[in-house]
C-alpha cells in the first residue's frame, strides 16, 4: 500500500497501556497499541529466571518507569505499517526533551525503513509526538526528594553499590559476544548471561560457556502485525539494538547488575548510503553515537546516577575495536566453531510464511564477509566445515565482494564491517592464500588480485594498521581496557 494513503487513513498511533505482574519467577508485561481506526496491537514480553524479591526491591513506581520507556520502544516495530503522522501516548508522561531524544531515534534508527520504502521524513509535519500529562509515570529527572520512581529505584542502586560488581552480558549467537563473554570470563567478571528470544545458536553457546542461571525473555510480537505485513501494510527495518538497550536496563535492574557490557564494535559506526542528505546506517543503534545518547537518557531517566556512582552502567565491550581484530581475537576459541551463526537469512520467516533454515546461507553478505574475516586466522578446512563450501569460489558473490569493498553501489544493509577493514579482510586472505596454496587462485580472491589490489598499494600496511588499531571513542570502564589489551 502507498504510503500517503497509510497516513491519511490512520492518522494516529496510541500508546495506550501497559501492565506488568511478577508469576513465580517470571515477570510479564503487557502493551496496548491503537492505530485509529481500527487496528490493535497487545504485544508482550516475558522475562524469565528472575528473583521475585530482587524484583520488588526495585520499586513498583521504578519499575512502572521502565516498564513504560520499554513500550516507547515497541511503537516503532508497529508504527511502520502505517507510518501514523500523530504519535499519542496515553498511559504516561513525556516532557520536552524525551519527545525530541524519541523523535531523534525514530528518524535515525529508521533510517533504512525510510530509504527502502522511499519516504520522506524530511517534511516539517511528519512526526508530531503528543504525550499527554503526568497521570501514571513522572519523568526522572534527578532529586530522589522529588521523585518518588527515584527513590523506589535508588533502593536496588544502593544494593548494586554495596555488593560485588556484577556483569549483566546480552548474548546472540554470533562471534562479538562469544569474544566478549571469553575475556571477562578470563579476567574472572561475576557475569550473568541474558538472551532475548534465543536461537538454536544462542543456546548451544550458552551451553559451550557453561553460563549458570541465564535470564531469557522471551519478545512475542502481535501476530496481527504479521498479517498487515502479507496483506501490503509498510514492513521494513526498525533499530533492534536500542530495543536491547532498554530491556538490558530492566533486565540489570532486576538482577542487580551494576554493568552492562554490550558486544557492539567499532565497525558499526561507518554508514551506508546517503538519503535526502543524511548518512543512512543500518547499524545506527549500535554505533557510539547512540550508545552516548542512550547513556543520557538511561542516567536521567530510566537508572538514575548518584554522585556516590550508584547507577546501571550502560557500555560495548568491543567499541575499540574493528570487525576483524574481533574475528582474529574469535579465532582463538575453536569449540565455538560448530555453534555460532551470524547469518540472518536463516531466521527469516518471511512474515510467518516459511521455517527459518537455521544455518549458514553461503549467499548473503553476511556470509562472505565473516568467511572473509575469519579466513585469514582460521585453517581453510575449520571454514569449510562451518559454511558447507569456500564462499571465494562462488562467481554469484562477486557483486556483494565488491559492495563489501566500495567498488560497487552502496555498503549492504546488514551487520558488516568498513570498507576498508572488508578490503583488509581480503587482502590478508588473499596474501594466505598465496602463501599457503599453489593452486590457483578462487575466483574472488583473483578478481581482488587483479582489480583491486592494483588501486591500493598501501593494503599491506593499511591491514596492519587495522589490526593494530584502537578506537578510543569508548566508554569502557578503564580496568576494562587491559582485558582487551591482553587479547590482541
Amino acid at each position: 500500500m502507498k504510503f500517503e494513503f497509510l497516513r491519511k487513513k490512520y492518522p494516529r498511533f496510541i500508546y495506550q497501556n501497559y501492565s506488568w505482574k511478577i508469576s513465580g519467577k517470571n515477570l510479564e508485561i503487557f502493551f496496548d497499541f491503537k492505530i485509529s481506526p481500527g487496528i490493535r496491537f497487545r504485544p508482550r514480553v516475558v522475562i524469565k529466571n528472575i528473583d521475585k524479591k530482587q524484583g520488588l526491591k526495585v520499586g513498583e513506581r521504578a519499575l512502572d518507569n521502565l516498564v513504560f520507556n520499554l513500550g516507547l520502544m515497541e511503537i516503532p516495530s508497529y508504527w511502520k505499517a502505517t507510518c501514523s503522522p500523530e504519535i499519542k501516548i496515553n498511559c504516561g508522561y513525556l516532557n520536552k526533551e524525551q519527545i525530541s531524544w524519541w523523535k531523534d531515534l525514530i528518524i535515525r534508527g529508521m533510517g533504512q525503513f525510510f530509504f527502502e520504502n522511499k519516504i520522506n521524513f524530511k517534511t516539517p509535519s511528519f512526526l508530531k509526538i503528543n504525550a499527554g500529562s503526568k497521570n501514571r509515570v513522572d519523568a526522572i529527572e534527578n532529586p530522589v526528594s522529588k521523585n518518588p520512581a527515584a527513590a523506589g529505584f535508588f533502593d536496588i542502586l544502593k544494593y548494586v553499590k554495596n555488593r560485588e560488581i556484577g556483569v549483566l552480558l546480552p548474548l546472540g549467537g554470533g562471534k562479538d559476544s562469544v569474544v566478549t563473554l571469553e575475556l571477562l570470563k578470563r579476567a574472572k567478571k561475576n557475569i550473568r548471561c541474558f538472551s532475548l528470544n534465543p536461537t538454536d545458536s544462542a543456546k548451544k553457546i550458552m551451553k559451550a560457556a557453561n553460563c549458570r542461571n541465564p535470564i531469557i525473555a522471551e519478545r512475542k510480537i502481535d501476530k496481527k502485525l504479521l498479517e498487515l505485513n502479507r496483506r501490503g501494510y509498510l514492513n521494513g527495518h526498525t533499530p533492534f539494538s536500542a530495543y536491547l538497550a532498554f530491556l538490558s536496563v530492566l533486565i540489570a535492574a532486576l538482577s542487580n547488575q551494576k554493568y552492562i557490557a554490550l558486544s557492539n564494535e567499532r565497525s558499526s559506526n561507518e554508514g551506508n548510503v546517503k538519503y535526502l542528505g543524511k548518512i543512512i546506517n543500518h547499524q545506527w543503534s549500535k554505533s557510539f553515537e547512540f550508545e552516548q545518547k542512550f547513556r543520557r537518557y538511561s542516567k536521567k531517566y530510566l537508572a538514575p546516577h548518584q554522585k556516590n556512582g550508584a547507577g546501571v552502567e550502560y557500555f560495548s565491550f568491543l567499541r575499540p575495536l574493528y570487525e576483524i581484530q574481533i574475528a582474529k581475537i574469535f579465532s582463538r576459541f575453536a569449540k565455538y566453531f560448530p555453534v555460532f551463526l551470524s547469518c540472518n537469512e536463516a531466521y527469516k520467516t518471511a512474515s510467518g510464511t516459511k521455517s527459518p533454515t537455521k544455518k549458514w546461507c553461503g549467499k548473503c553478505s553476511k556470509c562472505l564477509f565473516v568467511f572473509a574475516i575469519l579466513y585469514p586466522f582460521v585453517k581453510e578446512k575449520q571454514l569449510l566445515k562451518i559454511f558447507s563450501k569456500n564462499l571465494f569460489e562462488d562467481k554469484s558473490l562477486l557483486p556483494i565482494m565488491q559492495q563489501l569493498t566500495g567498488e560497487r553501489g552502496f555498503k549492504p544493509f546488514e551487520c558488516v564491517g568498513t570498507r576498508k577493514e572488508s578490503s583488509a579482510a581480503f587482502y590478508l586472505s588473499w596474501k594466505k592464500r598465496g602463501e599457503q596454496f599453489s593452486a590457483k587462485l578462487p575466483i574472488l580472491l583473483r578478481y581482488f588480485e587483479e582489480k583491486i589490489l592494483p588501486k591500493y598499494p598501501n593494503l599491506k600496511e593499511n591491514s596492519k594498521k587495522i589490526l593494530d588499531a584502537w578506537n578510543k571513542q569508548n566508554n569502557l570502564p578503564k580496568k576494562y581496557e587491559s582485558y582487551i589489551n591482553q587479547n590482541l
